[in-house]
């Protein structure tokens, strides 16, 4: 599996996460309803460790689920937060968690392993997205093509001029 567009995406939320923390507000006002940056980046530290316990489960022959339910639990988030030190810690948690997906991702599993059906539970805004098994490549090239863009936006969206004059690669 090619991880090159996973890897892109890990850059483009890690260089967002970075403007935003540099953009001299050390924690910008989201919008009433949405999560601030540290917020963002706990609720994606915690996407990518059940990617990586649903990888490594496939990888060493053991049955799995996803559930992202906890991802949006608000204690979670701030335990998170606070066990990985703020927005600096997170932003490290995550480069190495995306450094082991590509890694496991890619050469270290089989097609037949990339296509090993994996019961899926997720949510977004309480609203069911999937309730059924799912290619566990397909939630890797989730991650990849909506989980990780889709909260780059929000982090740029937290920038005074909601990140229309930064260009993220």
């Amino acid at each position: 599996m090619d991880t090159t567009p996973l890897r892109d995406a890990y850059r483009a939320l890690l260089d967002a996460a970075a403007t935003v923390a540099d953009s001299g507000d050390p924690s910008p006002v989201p919008p009433t309803g949405e999560w601030n940056a540290e917020q963002i980046l706990a609720h994606v530290a915690i996407v990518n460790a059940a990617t990586i316990a649903a990888v490594s489960c496939v990888a060493a022959g053991t049955n799995t689920t996803y559930d992202n339910r906890i991802a949006h639990d608000t204690w979670t988030i701030e335990r998170v937060i606070a066990l990985a030190g703020g927005n600096a810690g997170l932003q490290d948690r995550i480069r190495l968690q995306g450094e082991s997906l590509c890694a496991l991702g890619g050469p270290a599993l089989s097609e037949a392993e990339l296509d090993t059906p994996v019961p899926t539970l997720l949510l977004s805004h309480d609203t069911l997205l999937v309730d059924q098994p799912v290619p566990l490549r397909d939630l890797i090239t989730g991650l990849a093509e909506v989980e990780l863009p889709g909260h780059t936006k929000q982090l740029l969206a937290l920038l005074p001029d909601g990140g229309m004059d930064t260009v993220i690669p």
